[in-house]
């Protein structure tokens, strides 16, 4: 079985529902069936997925529910940037899609953050940014279970016959797969 190809979730479906939905997921408010984006903001396969999935999920009424994440430090060294978990911290406080656009439009190193309080020195604001760390640390060994590999973006969403379905999609192979499940 290859890696990258998605996989039917029959474990722990209801754990792993409960946690994308009380993620601070942002969306653009369609009412069509559901795919959860576990991602950060300059994963280079999340930007691809996004720029080549997006337009044809949201014409076919997906609602595209993105869980951003600021990764922690690993070793040390930084994995996000004070105006990446400001951002990140703003848009699972206030969900707006809006901001998830102009933030995506534009290039990581321009970004600035206009407007949005920094989570950094804000304890709330923290919590939330470990609040999605840990979501993802809960996510990572339920999927696991059911054979989806670590990776990003990661993805969850259900077939129109109600199959649980999810990867860490990094393979360019998986928009194909992942449209074709919802309909795109």
């Amino acid at each position: 079985e290859l890696r990258w190809r998605p996989k039917t979730v029959t474990k722990h479906q209801a754990e792993i529902a409960k946690i994308l939905q009380e993620s601070g997921w942002v969306s653009p408010g369609l009412t069509g069936p559901k795919l959860y984006m576990v991602s950060y903001r300059d994963c280079p396969e999340c930007v691809r997925f996004k720029a080549e999935a997006f337009p044809a999920l949201h014409k076919a009424g997906v609602d595209t529910r993105v869980i951003e994440i600021a990764r922690a430090d690993e070793n040390g060294a930084p994995k996000s940037t004070p105006v990446e978990r400001a951002t990140v911290a703003e848009l699972w406080v206030n969900r707006s899609w809006a901001l998830a656009q102009r933030w995506n439009a534009t290039p990581v190193a321009a970004w600035t953050a206009p407007g949005v309080k920094p989570a950094d020195g804000d304890i709330a604001r923290t919590a939330v940014i470990e609040a999605g760390r840990a979501n993802v640390e809960k996510l990572a060994p339920l999927l696991k279970d059911n054979g989806v590999g670590s990776g990003w973006p990661l993805m969850v969403w259900w077939t129109k016959d109600g199959q649980m379905r999810a990867c860490a999609c990094e393979a360019p192979q998986t928009n194909r797969i992942v449209r074709k499940d919802l309909g795109a």
